[in-house]
């Protein structure tokens, strides 16, 4: 048997190859919309991917179910559980609890475990070469490494009122009834690690066993006790953001992705020919830099989405394809970087990259306006937005600041003023340039804090060192 993990740092998600050497047949768990990488791996190996499928209707990536069975002619299998509101929009073959998919001598067979969404389904593997017992367990957003996926985000994502109350009993019976009737030496693999807002303490190794699970988590001691109630409170208490892009992620999930097909070779443009467009209202300039550079100086006008960290999360974070269909024209280094730039956009469905441009010699840029943190005391009646996430901000923040995560900032802008100066901080600023950039865009008038919250806390420090000399 071959199981291969790919893992996106972006949006720290797992998706895996499960391939039957003796046959040469594979399937696909929880695939990604660039579906390039898997065909690599199958034809490195020497096989053939006849099976996709996916553990349930995810909210925080556009899944890739449908174009790698397009691309590869492969049977696509989705949940058919969950009841009427949580069916798929599109044709693929319905699994239910206890149905199977068999590639080769390789047997998975769905298990219902809802709780994080009501269809939810996970996979244990038997590799049949070796044994008539599973011996893995693909959990997708079921159980993760340290800690469980989440069941508020319908409440937050998908428009539901209170469904979590349910969603966390459900989990629980699911641990109960599911996991903990499996042996400890079954191997846990989940569809996501560390960084993910699908959970609120995931761990960073990759993999973990029932029984390690079982003993050391933090749920462990609720289910042996079978304290429901206390379960239920842990569960639900100081969950993160879940981002406003999620509830699109859940339309398109539900209803089926477009399938793209081959894509285009991007255009080349100058930066002239890029401002141009731009000021005729044709296209996006969408800046890559690193948060620095785009303080330093930019297109006005331009979002900012850097290249390296969380390019996906922080395009959702700043463009609502629904509302922005115009071509995104992008600042990069080079075509190389063009292309994973458009990679990683497509991963959350923005799918219009047209083209690139690599410098803004010859046009108009402007820095962005900051302000030092000692002189904010000195601005006429401020707004102060903090964009971070809630635990950050309880854990310390610049007083009077009303904090809206940077993935929401966009879509409630109606709790923004436009006739006083908006003053906006995260924790380093990285964050904080996706959300400035997309609120000036939007005509906000917004001034960062240099150094953002690390910049404030700095002053305080040398305030209070000062005081006390």
């Amino acid at each position: 048997m071959l199981l291969e993990r790919f893992y996106d740092e972006d949006l720290a998600q797992a998706s895996y190859l499960i391939g039957c050497q003796a046959t040469g047949e594979a399937v696909v768990v929880d695939p990604r919309r660039e579906v390039q990488v898997y065909l690599d791996t199958a034809a490195k190996n020497g096989m053939r991917i006849v099976a996709v499928t996916e553990t349930h209707i995810h909210a925080d990536y556009l899944s890739g179910t449908r174009e790698l069975a397009h691309v590869t002619g492969a049977e696509a299998y989705v949940s058919g559980e969950g009841g009427v509101d949580w069916q798929y929009g599109f044709d693929a073959t319905r699994l239910f609890d206890g149905d199977v998919i068999q590639v080769g001598n390789i047997r998975l067979a769905a298990r219902h475990t809802p709780g994080h969404t009501p269809e939810h389904l996970v996979f244990l593997v038997t590799d049949g070469a070796l044994t008539d017992d599973p011996g893995y367990l693909l959990s997708g957003d079921f159980v993760f490494v340290g800690d469980l996926g989440r069941p508020d985000l319908l409440d937050e994502a998908a428009g539901g009122k209170d469904t979590r109350f349910q969603g966390a009993q459900d989990l629980f019976d699911s641990l109960k009834n599911v996991l903990l009737a499996l042996p400890d030496h079954v191997q846990i693999h989940p569809a996501h690690g560390a960084g993910s807002a699908c959970g609120k303490a995931l761990g960073a190794i990759a993999s973990t066993t029932v029984g390690y699970e079982r003993l050391y988590t933090w749920w462990g001691p609720y289910l042996a006790a079978d304290d429901r109630d206390g379960f239920v409170r842990e569960l639900l208490d100081g969950q993160p953001d879940a981002h406003a892009y999620f509830a699109r992620m859940k339309r398109e999930n539900r209803d089926g992705p477009a399938v793209l097909g081959p894509l285009p070779n991007l255009e080349a443009v100058t930066a002239q020919d890029a401002a141009a467009r731009a000021a005729d209202g044709d296209a996006v300039l969408v800046d890559t830099r690193a948060a620095a550079d785009v303080r330093a100086g930019t297109v006005p006008g331009a979002l900012a989405i850097p290249a390296t960290g969380k390019t996906a999360a922080w395009g959702a974070w700043a463009i609502d394809p629904e509302r922005e269909q115009r071509p995104l024209l992008l600042l990069v280094e080079d075509h190389e970087q063009a292309e994973h730039v458009r990679d990683h956009l497509i991963r959350v469905g923005i799918d219009t990259t047209a083209g690139y441009f690599t410098s803004l010699d010859g046009i108009e840029t402007a820095p962005s306006e900051t302000i030092a943190p000692d002189q904010i005391a000195d601005l006429d009646e401020p707004f102060l937005l903090d964009v971070r996430e809630m635990s950050e901000y309880h854990a310390g923040h610049i007083p009077g600041a009303t904090r809206i995560g940077a993935g929401r900032v966009l879509w409630e802008t109606s709790r923004l003023p436009r006739d006083r100066t908006i003053v906006s901080y995260c924790q380093s600023g990285a964050r904080n340039i996706v959300a400035a950039q997309a609120l000036r865009r939007a005509g906000f008038p917004v001034i960062e804090v240099d150094g953002s919250y690390l910049g404030y806390a700095r002053m305080q420090q040398h305030a209070n060192a000062g005081a006390e000399r």
